[in-house]
């Protein structure tokens, strides 16, 4: 593990996992779990900065965990745990608070949005959500986060409070991350609106397909999904964007190229496009399915592993934190 660099990425528990969550991202981790330290957890935090009933919320982050598990992470190879269940978390989030200018947070893209989206709960969490991600990342010495357009952002600012800490305390406390960003499928639109992402969190299910969908809903989901004026199967994100993203999704599943796919549907209707791609799109995830249904069946297994991941991601993030503690003046508890 000592030479190998860290990796740390995670999500919230809401909504479900989608094909988007899938293609972007955890299908690379689980190529990335042969080469690099990686680290994998469940923001449950994250989560309460909106209004959460408790029951499913709990119930969410075990059908989360079991998620990760079923898309082929290895919780041998790889540290997975909940947010919640590692202190440190919290601890370093205050401190890190304590250091960033309020301005920056007012700048934040995301508040801005989900301020719009929650007008009856504009909470602190919420504006500074963008600090406890920065503990996240900074609490495992990451090297690399994968990221998403959407939170370069929030990881520029987790960069700018390594040097807001240096230039007070000093260095060699906290590693500098770098934005991991995955080039081939990496941002899977919306099925209806393919001018936005593909998001968990869409309130409209005919947007997303999840993970743990059943063959009937994907079918459904994929043949209803947007496309395009005219009749060709071409890949142009500009004039096509509905098509396009068909293509982007069927081309990482099935391994072809999109000009493979661009010759294979030749002279094809829209229609053809679907039902292809809706079996593939089934055949990918139905072992997933199985796997997860197997895993929630059995939740004493599920916490034995919850507690393994915590107590191993508290080990290395008391390492850090007792660090931080000692840079700063504040004594530890031995």
């Amino acid at each position: 593990m000592e030479n190998k660099k860290t990796i740390l990425s995670g999500s919230t528990v809401t909504g479900n996992l989608t094909l988007g969550n899938y293609i972007g991202a955890i299908n690379t981790w689980t190529q990335l779990q042969e080469q690099y330290d990686c680290l994998y957890f469940l923001a449950d935090l994250h989560a309460l900065t909106v209004h959460q009933d408790p029951a499913v919320l709990r119930e969410r982050t075990y059908s989360f965990f079991a998620q990760y598990l079923a898309l082929g992470l290895d919780p041998q190879k790889n540290i997975i745990f909940a947010q919640s269940q590692v202190p440190q978390h919290t601890e370093l989030s205050w401190i890190l608070t304590c250091l960033t200018p309020m301005g920056y947070l007012n700048r934040m893209t995301q508040f801005k949005e989900k301020a719009e989206k929650h007008v009856k709960n504009i909470n602190a969490g919420l504006f500074t959500y963008p600090v406890l991600m920065a503990a996240d990342i900074l609490m495992y010495q990451a090297d690399f986060v994968p990221v998403g357009e959407d939170q370069k952002q929030h990881l520029e600012l987790c960069r700018d409070l390594v040097g807001y800490f240096e230039n007070r305390y000093g260095k060699g406390v906290f590693r500098m991350p770098e934005p991991m960003i995955g080039k081939t499928g990496a941002r899977i639109m919306s099925l209806q609106d393919p001018s936005k992402k593909m998001s968990k969190s869409d309130e409209n299910e005919k947007n997303f397909v999840a993970v743990i969908d059943d063959a009937k809903k994907i079918e459904k989901k994929i043949k209803s999904a947007a496309t395009d004026s005219g009749s060709e199967i071409k890949f142009d994100v500009e004039n096509k964007a509905g098509v396009s993203n068909l293509l982007t999704i069927y081309s990482v599943l099935a391994g072809k190229t999109i000009e493979q796919l661009e010759k294979d549907y030749e002279g094809k209707m829209y229609g053809h496009l679907k039902v292809d791609l809706a079996d593939v799109v089934v055949q990918k995830l139905q072992p997933v399915r199985e796997k997860y249904e197997d895993l929630m069946k059995n939740r004493d297994h599920l916490d034995q592993l919850m507690i393994s991941g915590a107590e191993r991601a508290s080990e290395r993030a008391e390492k850090t934190i007792k660090k931080v503690y000692e840079t700063i003046g504040l004594v530890r508890r031995r």
